[in-house]
């Protein structure tokens, strides 16, 4: 993608935010700005620092995977593709650039393209097993209680659905590779007539070949069963700090609610995350703030859109902004590391 494209998605990302929060700040903008006032500096730092540590435990995955390829691959290596693939996400519509970064990146870690591509589908298939296994248990133990108070709560049910398809998909296709290679080769052929595919031979060459580098590697890892364990572990961890968020935001806030209910906010807030994947604009900005509003209002009230403003900074804007920082650092680090003269070359 150009860096223009960049420039527009982030012009395009801040509109919408500003208009989300004007809608989510229009009745009770005072109620909202004195409740955030009102936090200490310690209550506030720990709020935004709460999505940087979510986003470093996704680095400790790429750590123990990393060690697959590169025996001395540090955290601080896994951090840096963490923050590199939330970037690059956050500025690309439906999360589609996040993978191309860090393949970029885990390169110039000494991880070749291919070791690379293993890599992040390892991780592709670990998370989103571990997120549907999690989130299969908050909707069965949570969606009828919430899903009637507003008829947008159909969105989550419906992310949910197609979350379930990719895994299917995922599982079936490492089953039964080659009947998706003939899927592939009879798709090829119906978009080449209608002009969509332009190059037939070329393109089923590149799909055949992904697919083969996908089960390839959901064949090796399912031999690595203490890594696959590890790290599904660290996504749980991971998972929830993120949907945990909303709940410590309330309490700092003076939002008195039950510990009881910290799994009702834990599943409100993995509803939110289903419904996001039918919003393909970058950072799903403007309807993540719609539904975070609709999913939380029956326990927050009119402190709705403070919890929704503190917490969209740090799992997002923070995030998005630390992530393009350490990426353009990480880069200049590694191409003056590629150009500096080798010992040998001095002597």
């Amino acid at each position: 993608m150009k860096k223009t494209n960049y420039f527009w998605n982030f012009v395009l990302i801040a509109l919408i935010t500003v208009v989300a929060l004007w809608f989510a700040l229009k009745d009770n903008y005072h109620e909202v700005i004195n409740a955030i006032s009102k936090l200490n500096g310690f209550a506030l730092a720990l709020i935004l620092a709460w999505g940087i540590v979510y986003t470093c435990v996704w680095g400790i995955v790429y750590r123990v995977l990393g060690k697959k390829f590169v025996k001395n691959y540090s955290l601080l290596d896994g951090i840096i593709v963490a923050f590199t693939g939330t970037f690059f996400s956050g500025i690309t519509p439906s999360a589609t650039g996040g993978q191309f970064g860090q393949a970029y990146v885990l390169k110039k870690q000494g991880i070749s393209y291919a070791d690379g591509a293993s890599l992040l589908w390892a991780d592709f298939i670990i998370y989103q097993t571990t997120m549907m296994l999690y989130v299969t248990l908050l909707f069965l133990s949570k969606f009828s209680t919430y899903s009637g108070h507003s008829v947008w709560f159909t969105l989550a049910w419906a992310g949910y659905a197609v979350n379930v398809v990719v895994i299917l998909g995922l599982y079936t296709m490492a089953i039964f590779p080659n009947v998706y290679i003939r899927l592939s080769q009879w798709a090829v052929k119906i978009l080449s007539k209608i002009k969509v595919v332009k190059d037939p031979e070329k393109t089923l060459e590149s799909w055949t070949m992904q697919m083969t580098s996908f089960t390839g590697e959901i064949k090796k890892l399912s031999k690595d069963k203490l890594i696959i364990l590890k790290c599904m572990l660290i996504n749980f961890v991971r998972l929830t700090l993120l949907y945990a968020l909303p709940y410590v935001i309330a309490m700092l806030l003076g939002i008195h609610l039950p510990l009881s209910k910290l799994i009702d906010v834990i599943a409100l807030s993995s509803f939110v995350t289903m419904a996001n994947s039918f919003i393909p604009i970058p950072g799903a900005s403007g309807g993540t703030e719609m539904m975070f509003s609709i999913v939380f209002s029956p326990l927050f009230h009119s402190l709705t859109s403070a919890v929704l403003i503190l917490w969209r900074v740090s799992t997002y804007h923070i995030i998005l902004v630390l992530g393009g920082i350490i990426f353009m650092v990480a880069k200049a680090y590694y191409e003056r590391r590629k150009d500096a003269p080798h010992p040998e070359s001095e002597a």
